[in-house]
């Protein structure tokens, strides 16, 4: 499995974390994210992650900014990409079961870390249900 995963100045802490409990999965990665906590905009990281996504040379990808909202709103403006927002496990699971969410947006001013890398657990280990959901997830491109 390859992830990307993608993060401005708010997020670096996190993203670090994140990319540590991948590896130790044996889970590439390909970080389009800052290092730094120097100010950056979000959209310069969301881009590459959610263009990854669309592309297909990364299976699914993981965005960190203050609120998580701008990078979901990025992220989300390219075909084949479902980002979801999330602020706890339950979110994760069904953004995974319901809308074969692809791309998890956390908001790392509002949870903690360890919640954080739960979520990423979280959102790894679900599948997408299918069945009554498969039409719905159709019917959100606008191509």
């Amino acid at each position: 499995m390859k992830i990307a995963i993608g993060n401005d100045h708010a997020g670096t802490e996190y993203k670090l974390a994140i990319v540590g409990l991948l590896k130790s999965m044996n889970i590439e990665v390909e970080n389009f994210g800052t290092d730094g906590t120097d100010s950056v905009d979000y959209p310069d990281f969301a881009h590459p992650v959610a263009k990854a996504v669309e592309e297909g040379t990364v299976d699914l990808g993981i965005l960190i900014c203050g609120s998580g909202n701008g990078a979901a709103m990025t992220a989300n403006k390219h075909q084949k990409v479902r980002a979801a927002l999330c602020w706890n496990k339950e979110l994760v699971a069904l953004g995974r079961e319901h809308n074969d969410a692809n791309i998890l947006s956390l908001p790392s001013r509002f949870i903690a870390l360890p919640q954080a890398l739960e979520m990423v657990k979280t959102f790894l280990n679900t599948n997408f249900e299918g069945g009554r959901h498969e039409r719905r997830v159709e019917k959100i491109s606008c191509s």
